[in-house]
């Protein structure tokens, strides 16, 4: 799952309030933020393998600390402390916690089993939505939509830059999503870390936009 997760990320705007897009879209995408430091680090694998699933030529060998569900309650709580420390914010520290962890359950729908529970373990969970395309675009571009839509029924625009940074991202996002599903796969696992070390661009993007928005009153 990709935008879907961004879509969470909008969504969790409204329930939280508080913290920006930025930090929202920071905790849905968290895991995925320390997977290419770790495929750079050679402790996890992936690798280059056109139909291993309809929708992704990616073969995830290994990413037990990243994307197990031990790993990623481990990294639901560290992220949650931390925002505690800093805010003094529980609710919301539980919340953004949560988001963290609303990433691997996702990832459980759309991935072929190969999600570990426990790095130790050779368990392995996922039900496969990527096997079907039509099946993928609708859900995660259904979730996509939806965070979208409730985001921007929430928040007003102060300016311009809070109307066009919105829709500039949606756009982009969209964009990349197609390209991903449509064009051709990487042509080797190398560049993947590094592509996805973007995904700070987003980040910062949503940052961008909330300082331009705010709650509707």
């Amino acid at each position: 799952m990709f935008i879907g997760h961004f879509g969470v990320g909008f969504a969790a705007k409204k329930p939280t309030t508080a913290p920006s897009l930025g930090t929202l879209f920071l905790a849905s995408q968290f895991i995925d933020l320390l997977w290419p430091i770790f495929l750079l680090l050679g402790i996890e694998k992936v690798q280059i393998d056109p139909g291993n699933t309809v929708v992704t030529p990616l073969n995830f060998i290994s990413y037990p600390y990243s994307h197990s569900l031990f790993g990623v309650l481990i990294w639901a709580i560290l992220f949650a402390v931390i925002y505690y420390l800093i805010k003094k914010d529980l609710k919301i520290s539980i919340w953004l916690g949560l988001l963290v962890l609303s990433h691997w359950i996702f990832d459980l729908f759309t991935h072929r089993p190969d999600l570990l529970l426990f790095p130790w373990s050779d368990i392995k969970v996922g039900l496969g939505l990527w096997n079907s395309l039509i099946g993928t675009i609708v859900i995660e571009g259904l979730i996509f939509l939806v965070g979208v839509y409730i985001y921007f029924k929430f928040t007003k625009a102060k300016n311009k830059i809070g109307i066009w940074s919105l829709w500039s991202l949606v756009i982009f996002l969209t964009i990349i999503y197609l390209s991903n599903l449509f064009g051709p796969p990487p042509p080797s696992a190398e560049p993947i870390a590094y592509i996805g070390f973007a995904q700070w661009l987003i980040i910062i993007w949503g940052y961008w936009i909330d300082r331009n928005r705010e709650i509707k009153t």
